[in-house]
């Protein structure tokens, strides 16, 4: 059975073990001492590698709808992180793309870890302009691309799954054209600019869709989570 999501969600900041959620089992990556350092193992079986990072490490993603992905999906993960989405979609579909711009080569290793087939982009959304790209307080300069750039770098995309700190906004709204769902993390300022009108106005007008609203006491900045698709298969 392909793993699927989870009530929880575990976070690593690198300060110390993992979440009591998680399980550890030896891997081939050796620590200092000379030791086998632990996998950290989710309740579906996913590993990642037990190591120390500035930034926070997401293993689960308990806040996405994923089970409809179709085996011929084309999926786009944008802020893969460390491979918690793309890494169970791939147990779904055999085109998976992971954009990420700041962690990718331990998501690289996590991808090779559990032995699927995900295809690692280092590149960042935005509006193709030179930005500041950071996470946790680490940060990167590079030319950022549009949606429409990272679809012809996958050949399409049926399945949109998007967490980019507030860089949504700057989605033409027209690059969804192909999209039939949509899975995403809304932001609000300070981690983002305000909501783009013509954003939200274009999955209104073209998708059956939820967002589950995050409550006044969750992370400031975050607005919640859009759950969208575009014909009528939904079960919203």
């Amino acid at each position: 059975m392909a793993p699927g999501p989870k009530n929880t969600t575990l976070r690593n900041n690198g300060a110390g073990p993992a979440d009591s959620l998680s399980e550890t089992m030896p891997n081939k990556e050796m620590s200092g001492s000379g030791l086998a350092s632990p996998d950290i193992v989710t309740r579906d079986t996913i590993r990642f590698l037990n190591v120390p990072t500035a930034y926070r490490q997401i293993y689960e993603v308990p806040e996405y709808r994923f089970s409809d992905i179709k085996k011929d999906d084309i999926v786009v993960d944008i802020g893969a992180n460390v491979g918690a989405f793309c890494i169970r979609a791939a147990y779904y579909s055999d085109f998976v793309y992971a954009v990420e711009p700041l962690t990718h080569e331990i998501l690289q290793k996590n991808i090779n870890l559990n032995g699927v087939s995900v295809t690692v982009l280092d590149c960042a959304l935005g509006g193709g302009t030179v930005e500041g790209i950071s996470w946790d307080g680490v940060s990167r300069n590079m030319q950022t691309v549009s949606l429409k750039t990272i679809i012809g770098m996958t050949g399409g995309c049926d399945f949109l799954k998007c967490d980019c700190e507030g860089a949504e906004w700057l989605i033409d709204p027209h690059d969804l054209g192909s999209i039939r769902r949509i899975e995403m993390e809304l932001h609000l300022p300070p981690v983002s600019g305000p909501p783009n009108p013509l954003f939200l106005d274009y999955v209104s007008r073209n998708y059956n869709f939820q967002i589950d609203y995050m409550p006044t006491h969750a992370p400031l900045g975050l607005l919640g989570y859009l759950h969208a698709t575009r014909d009528s298969e939904s079960p919203w």
